[in-house]
């Protein structure tokens, strides 16, 4: 299948923003695209939103050029203030979706206080989104485990060595702590640190979204149900 897609985009500078030094001359108002999807259809949905979620999954994985499973990871703070950063799927199935990282993170910290999470993954050449609420659980050990010993060697010591979100004077300190970590481990299997490890989204809403032409996008949004069935609505664009 094929996406057809048309962008304008189109910036100016005009004098007077030329002129005005508080003035970064660029019209942002003015950047335009037209993307113009397949439609998408109720028929065209499966019952189960992580089968649906696999079909557009592997679609992204030959449109995509880079990173996609790149995904907006959303969390609040004690205080209700939003965060979000971007984090890498690793695995997804019937019970939800994998990423990892430090558990000693301010994305950790928030969790650990409200597990309440949104995941948002934006495919622009598809001309797609999916937005997943649910609520995130750690991992059980071993599963982070496996994953950890299947990463490059330099990805495993640097789990060990970033004190992930705090402040540092410099990144020679990084570097230098890189150093003293691998010298630890010459010559022997890095283990996985206790502070690292993975968290499952389990979802309780799931939407897919489209984008057609004139901003008439199709969405549909998958809501679980008390006996683990999921109803299927159409939103409006």
């Amino acid at each position: 299948m094929e996406v057809t897609r048309s962008y304008l985009y189109i910036g100016h500078m005009s004098d007077d923003s030329k002129n005005n030094p508080g003035h970064h001359g660029m019209d942002v108002a003015a950047l335009r695209r037209s993307a113009t999807g397949f439609a998408l259809d109720r028929d065209d949905l499966d019952d189960d939103p992580i089968v649906q979620f696999e079909d557009w999954f592997r679609y992204a994985c030959e449109t995509v050029p880079m990173d996609p499973n790149a995904v907006a990871l959303s969390t609040v703070d004690s205080e209700m203030r939003p965060s979000s950063r971007t984090v890498l799927l690793k695995s997804f199935d019937e019970n939800g979706f994998v990423f990892y990282t430090n558990y000693e993170s301010k994305k950790a910290e928030h969790m650990e206080t409200n597990p309440n999470v949104s995941l948002l993954f934006f495919w622009s050449d598809a001309a797609r989104q999916v937005k997943i609420r649910g609520k995130a659980e750690k991992i059980p050990t071993k599963e982070s485990l496996a994953y950890f010993l299947s990463r490059p060697r330099g990805s495993q010591i640097g789990a060990w060595v970033s004190a992930q979100s705090s402040v540092i004077s410099s990144r020679s300190l990084l570097e230098s702590k890189f150093q003293e970590i691998k010298d630890k481990f010459k010559n022997k299997d890095v283990t996985l640190p206790s502070f690292w490890g993975g968290y499952r989204v389990v979802p309780d809403q799931i939407e897919f979204w489209q984008g057609r032409r004139n901003r008439l996008h199709d969405r549909f949004q998958y809501t679980k149900q008390d006996d683990g069935s999921w109803t299927i609505e159409r939103l409006a664009p």
